[in-house]
């Protein structure tokens, strides 16, 4: 700042007005700025988040930065607070709570406007930071019972019950499921939930389960786990998959087996990635809508962080979003 000042002519201190956007002189505002601009003077900003008790963004943390969905999540959440002059700090928790609260800590540090988090599993870490923080927190993809402040999304376990509904109703009785080996993803576990109480309400006998492959879930591992499930239950007649990503393994592995879809496998995804909706058949999915998902919780963020700077304490509140079962060719 003092080189652009003596570069311009002017005090630091009118330097810094012109940053702060305040009243300086049309003239001497655009030779500050045009010196600014020949130097490629960047301020520092956490210099400036230290006088003002705050910094311009948002931070947002999701398992995977390869899905779709998420990503989908981060594009809404973006569009929500991005005209407010609040900027992403974005992390990849790779479905670990520990990196979670590894990213979480450094991030704080920063004195985010707010805490957008993916899931309703945290550390005590995690949970202490952030209500030591006193920082708006909005949990997505998941609504539950007693939320840190804020959540915004569905219950997985009636998306999933959905599902085995219309399976039953389209006259499948024996019925898998595939899903991942890994434990932390809670909402992947959710889904499983939701097939057992659909077996179990359904009056469709025991659990048909494969769980294979790490989170994310991939097209390879929908593949080896369809083989592991007709090499246990061969009379199966329709699979339930985690995910988009693992029903469209499973449907090429038919394709490769010769078991024609849906006449003798009927094959559901969940997510409603873009391959299930151009392969062939189509995938019969689940699908809910991560744009909006995102866009609500920038929404909460930005009245939250308004309602702390007037005084008032931050309220609970959950809000769910629709999901629905898109009935196609493979089913």
């Amino acid at each position: 700042m003092a080189d652009v000042a003596k570069q311009a002519g002017v005090s630091k201190m009118t330097v810094s007005r012109v940053l702060a956007g305040r009243d300086v002189a049309a003239t001497t505002r655009a030779r500050v700025l045009a010196v600014i601009e020949q130097m490629g003077y960047v301020p520092d900003a956490s210099a400036g988040s230290l006088s003002s008790g705050r910094s311009p963004f948002i931070v947002a943390l999701v398992p995977s930065m390869s899905s779709s969905n998420f990503s989908d999540t981060i594009h809404g959440l973006n569009a929500a607070v991005n005209t407010h002059g609040l900027q992403l700090l974005l992390g990849d928790t790779d479905y670990s709570p520990d990196q979670e609260e590894r990213l979480l800590r450094v991030m704080l540090a920063h004195r985010p406007e707010g805490v957008m988090l993916t899931g309703s599993y945290h550390t005590t870490g995690t949970r202490t930071m952030l209500d030591r923080a006193k920082v708006p927190v909005v949990e997505t993809w998941d609504l539950p019972r007693t939320p840190i402040q804020q959540a915004v999304g569905f219950s997985n376990v009636e998306a999933a019950f959905a599902m085995m509904r219309h399976l039953y109703e389209r006259g499948y009785r024996r019925i898998g499921f595939v899903g991942g080996a890994t434990r932390l993803d809670r909402r992947g576990l959710d889904r499983q939930k939701g097939y057992r109480e659909g077996l179990q309400k359904l009056g469709l006998g025991a659990p048909r389960v494969i769980e294979y492959g790490d989170s994310p879930i991939t097209m390879s591992h929908g593949g080896e786990a369809f083989t592991q499930l007709l090499a246990a239950w061969p009379d199966t007649d329709a699979v339930m998959c985690v995910s988009d990503m693992s029903a469209f393994g499973v449907l090429m592995e038919c394709h490769r087996r010769g078991i024609a879809v849906p006449s003798r496998m009927a094959v559901a995804g969940f997510g409603d990635f873009e391959v299930s909706r151009h392969c062939f058949p189509r995938i019969s999915t689940v699908s809910v809508d991560p744009l909006a998902i995102g866009r609500i919780a920038g929404e909460m963020l930005l009245a939250a962080a308004d309602a702390r700077k007037h005084g008032v304490p931050a309220q609970t509140q959950r809000r769910a979003v629709d999901f629905q079962v898109i009935v196609r060719e493979s089913t």
